[in-house]
């Protein structure tokens, strides 16, 4: 299957079935993509990171991006220096590539109380697969060029 359509497929049912946010999501597919363990203390710590609990700020698909470049790094054994660097450089080119990092710009509708659920979902996955690619494509992560699908 395409990466592209598996990513969307796999945001629809983290949406729509399992009812969690663009961080947890985010989480999810990344480590799926890349064949990595996730403990259920990472899962639950996401719970509250779709743009800080809702107060609108640093998006969830920021967070959990950053989240995985830091579990994927320990995990292949880079420093912290390196990961601090990829982390960095993420912010930097996700920023360019979709003009904030804040939820609040981000979000299709803003923050409306009456918004219906998930409207991030097509967002969420154009972040997941720029995520994938980025860690693909990174300098720190290019010995990972066969363990991910992308």
């Amino acid at each position: 299957m395409e990466v592209e359509a598996y990513i969307a497929r796999r945001v629809l049912d983290c949406y729509w079935q399992d009812d969690v946010n663009c961080a947890t999501t985010t989480l999810r597919v990344l480590s799926e993509l890349y064949g990595v363990s996730l403990e259920k203390q990472v899962l639950h710590s996401a719970v509250g990171l779709h743009g800080a609990g809702g107060f609108a700020a640093q998006c969830g698909l920021v967070e959990g991006g950053l989240l995985f470049i830091g579990i994927l790094g320990a995990e292949r054994k880079l420093t912290p220096e390196a990961i601090i660097s990829c982390c960095y450089h993420f912010a930097r080119t996700f920023e360019a590539r979709f003009g904030s990092l804040l939820c609040s710009q981000l979000r299709p509708e803003g923050f409306i109380a009456d918004n219906p659920p998930h409207l991030c979902e097509a967002l969420t996955a154009q972040a997941i697969s720029f995520a994938a690619l980025y860690i693909k494509n990174s300098p720190e992560f290019a010995c990972l060029e066969s363990t991910c699908s992308t």
